[in-house]
C-alpha cells in the first residue's frame, strides 16, 4: 500500500515538471526554445487545425525574435526586439500581405490590447520546466473576476530585459510556461524543448519587402487572422 502511494506521488511529481527536453545547458546567451500552443476562447469560426501549432522564440544576448507561423499559406506573425538597433517590430504575414508596424523602444507590441490592465503577483512557488529552474507568478485580468493564470520564468537562460516590448516585461527572466490573450482568444504556451544553437545576426535584422503600416492597421488584421 506505501509502495503504490509513493508511486502515484512520483508519478504526479513527473507530470508536474513537464514533458519536455533541453539541448542547451544552463545559463546560455544564445539558441531557440521552441514552445507548444493551446487555444481557448473566441477564434470566430476558423478550424483550430489551422492555427500555429508552435512558437519558436530565438535569441541572443538582448535581442529576441518571436514567430508563431499557420502549417497553410505561409502567413503568421513575427516580433522582434533588438536594441542595440531600436528596432521594435511586428511583422505580419497574411497570405500575399506583408505588414510591418515599427514600435518605439517603450510601447509594447501591437495586438496585446486585451491585456493593457493585467496585473502581476509574484509567488514563492518554484517548478522545474525542461531542467530549468522556474518561478511563478500570477496574473488576473479586472474583466475576468477571479480567473487566475498561473505563469512560469527562469533566470537560468542568459537573456538581458528578454520580456522587452511585451505585456509581460516586468518579469525578469525568460518565460517557460504563459499566457497572451489577443481580443477575446486566450494562446497559452508551454516550453517543449531548449536549443543552444547559433543564431545568425541576420535573424535580428529588420526585414525587407513589407508595408509599414500604422499600429490601428495592423490591429486590425492580427484580430482578422485571429477571428476568420
Amino acid at each position: 500500500m506505501r509502495f503504490s502511494y509513493v508511486l502515484i506521488i512520483a508519478l504526479i511529481s513527473a507530470m508536474i515538471c513537464y514533458s519536455c527536453s533541453t539541448r542547451g545547458g544552463k545559463h546560455i546567451d544564445e539558441g531557440e526554445i521552441h514552445y507548444n500552443i493551446d487555444y481557448s476562447g473566441n477564434f470566430g469560426n476558423m478550424p483550430m487545425d489551422i492555427l500555429p501549432k508552435t512558437l519558436i522564440v530565438s535569441f541572443k544576448e538582448n535581442k529576441i525574435l518571436y514567430e508563431m507561423s499557420t502549417p497553410f499559406g505561409n502567413s503568421g506573425i513575427m516580433n522582434l526586439a533588438n536594441p542595440d538597433e531600436n528596432i521594435y517590430d511586428t511583422y505580419l504575414r497574411l497570405f500575399t500581405l506583408r505588414l510591418l508596424y515599427e514600435s518605439k523602444p517603450d510601447e509594447t507590441f501591437p495586438g496585446f490590447e486585451a491585456m493593457d490592465n493585467m496585473v502581476i503577483t509574484k509567488t514563492p512557488k518554484t517548478l522545474v520546466i525542461c531542467g530549468y529552474n522556474c518561478k511563478n507568478a500570477q496574473i488576473t485580468f479586472p474583466s475576468k473576476g477571479d480567473k487566475i493564470y498561473n505563469i512560469w520564468y527562469t533566470d537560468e537562460i542568459n537573456v538581458k530585459n528578454p520580456n522587452t516590448s511585451t505585456p509581460y516585461k516586468d518579469i525578469d527572466g525568460v518565460l517557460m510556461s504563459f499566457y497572451f490573450m489577443i481580443g477575446d482568444a486566450e494562446l497559452h504556451f508551454d516550453a517543449e524543448t531548449v536549443y543552444n544553437k547559433d543564431i545568425p545576426d541576420s535573424m535580428f535584422e529588420r526585414r525587407e519587402k513589407y508595408m509599414k503600416v500604422t499600429r490601428e492597421n495592423i490591429n486590425k488584421f492580427i484580430k482578422k487572422m485571429v477571428n476568420m
